[in-house]
């Protein structure tokens, strides 16, 4: 299975070092995507800001582009204006709202504790408001992570009357989300976009969709909408540059055009990252 991957971008890297096994590290990741003909990666951590370890690898690189950004976990303060400042200086692209430490990730996993943007009247916490006046005023992406669907709901919707310019619906189709399309399509505006993930149909996700329902999704949804990344860096998986030649592939035979692919995994992560 061949897809050419020239002027593609995967907002969704997994890289060493990190707390969780990793089969590439940033500048290994990188040069497989430069070698793929690729414009640029986004590389995550659950842990630590990576938009400096992406600065690094960029410049060790050259003629690819490599973001980064900051994931709101405990390890890094949680609901931390500080750090989101920080990392705004540092040139983060995106801000994800709490995704090992969200409460929903604890509760599913019968644990107390974790991070809700929920007050106990489930109006949202104030230091939420701040943080998201810092994305707008950054013009960067706020991304959902690994909140509930109804913490995800209440996030897009107090973004839409903020106007900020950039939301992503983090992976709705992984099996601790599960967003049902009908809601996708209730929030779906402008500026609002779904990050459909390859690594949901891998085997270590418990294959939790498949390529043919997320190409469903889509239709239902929209192309526009839609943001195509592999989050993938696990040594159990391909690589992300063979996950996402599979992952394009696929949706090229189920009957994505050309055209649909290069906007979702192309243009639409471009304009998320102002390229």
């Amino acid at each position: 299975m061949e897809y050419d991957l020239s002027g593609i971008i995967d907002m969704h890297i997994h890289t060493q070092p990190d707390v969780s096994p990793r089969q590439l590290d940033d500048i290994q990741a990188a040069q497989q995507a430069k070698d793929a003909g690729m414009r640029a990666i986004l590389i995550k951590s659950h842990v630590v800001l990576t938009a400096d370890r992406a600065a690094i690898a960029e410049k060790v690189m050259g003629d690819i582009n490599v973001f980064g950004g900051l994931a709101l976990n405990y390890a890094s303060g949680g609901f931390n204006p500080e750090a989101v400042e920080t990392a705004i200086k540092m040139g983060a692209k995106v801000i994800w709202m709490p995704t090992r430490s969200a409460r929903n990730m604890f509760s599913r996993a019968g644990l107390e504790g974790g991070l809700s943007i929920f007050n106990e009247d489930r109006s949202i916490l104030p230091i939420i408001h701040t943080i998201l006046e810092q994305i707008k005023q950054a013009g960067i992406v706020l991304a959902t992570g690994h909140l509930s669907v109804d913490e995800s709901i209440a996030l897009v919707n107090l973004a839409k009357t903020k106007n900020l310019p950039k939301v992503m619906i983090t992976h709705p189709e992984a099996e601790f989300i599960k967003m049902p399309v009908s809601l996708q399509k209730e929030i779906h505006a402008s500026g609002i976009f779904f990050e459909r993930c390859f690594v949901d149909t891998t085997p270590l996700m418990h294959h939790a969709t498949n390529i043919e329902e997320i190409g469903d999704h889509i239709r239902e949804v929209g192309v526009g909408s839609t943001v195509l990344s592999t989050d993938l860096g696990q040594p159990e998986n391909p690589s992300p540059v063979e996950g996402m030649v599979t992952y394009l592939a696929s949706l090229a035979k189920f009957g994505f055009s050309k055209s649909e692919i290069s906007k979702m995994a192309g243009q639409n992560p471009a304009f998320l990252l102002d390229l």
